[in-house]
């Protein structure tokens, strides 16, 4: 008969360790589950997020691109380059850990700065377009961090998840088997020792 870590002894000895197998075995089963619900809840909440960023992407970039053609109309090419500011946006990434897994948490976003003595767009059509754009890019970047963390925790979910499956189906079912099979081979020993001492008790001379 074996158990985790090799060869079980027999009696009081295997009887005991086994117990003390199986319950770490059930209480190890009972986290894993516990952090497997956590990843899970976080995981969607990252996946519900990414997808609001990504509709706000897709719609702030088709509003801004309708916006762009239009002041190009009033414009022309040379009139969007001289609008666009020097500076550029900063994103800055938070990470986080959730049970052992460390995956983006948030974005914190900073617009660029026009400085005065650039020029502003020339039209309100360009205005327009340069405001949904900046909205568009703020949501793609939010889109990634959230869909990074859903594959991150997704990822951990799965692992996790074939863990308590080997736990429940496999290692604890065999740890139940073998403790059986010990504790009915101590019952009859128990009770063939008992028999042996009733049998001593009553023969002649006694």
């Amino acid at each position: 008969m074996s158990g985790h870590g090799g060869r079980v002894p027999v009696g009081r000895a295997g009887r005991s360790r086994l117990r003390r197998g199986l319950a770490t075995a059930e209480r190890g089963a009972d986290l894993l589950e516990r952090k497997l619900r956590l990843l899970l809840d976080r995981e969607g909440a990252a996946r519900a997020a990414a997808g609001e960023a990504g509709r706000a992407w897709r719609e702030r970039l088709a509003e801004a691109d309708t916006w762009l053609v239009r002041g190009l109309l009033l414009g022309g090419e040379r009139a969007r380059a001289e609008a666009a500011p020097a500076d550029r946006a900063r994103a800055v990434v938070r990470w986080d850990t959730l049970m052992g897994v460390r995956h983006p948490a948030a974005l914190s976003w900073t617009d660029p700065v026009r400085a005065p003595e650039e020029p502003a767009p020339p039209n309100t059509a360009l205005a327009h377009a340069e405001r949904a754009y900046r909205a568009a890019v703020r949501a793609a970047a939010e889109h990634a961090v959230q869909w990074a963390a859903a594959e991150l925790l997704a990822a951990e979910a799965t692992r996790t998840r074939r863990r308590v499956r080997a736990l429940r189906r496999h290692w604890i079912p065999r740890l139940r088997r073998e403790l059986a099979a010990v504790e009915l081979a101590l019952e009859e020993a128990e009770r063939e020792e008992a028999l042996r001492r009733r049998w001593a008790g009553t023969r002649p001379g006694r």
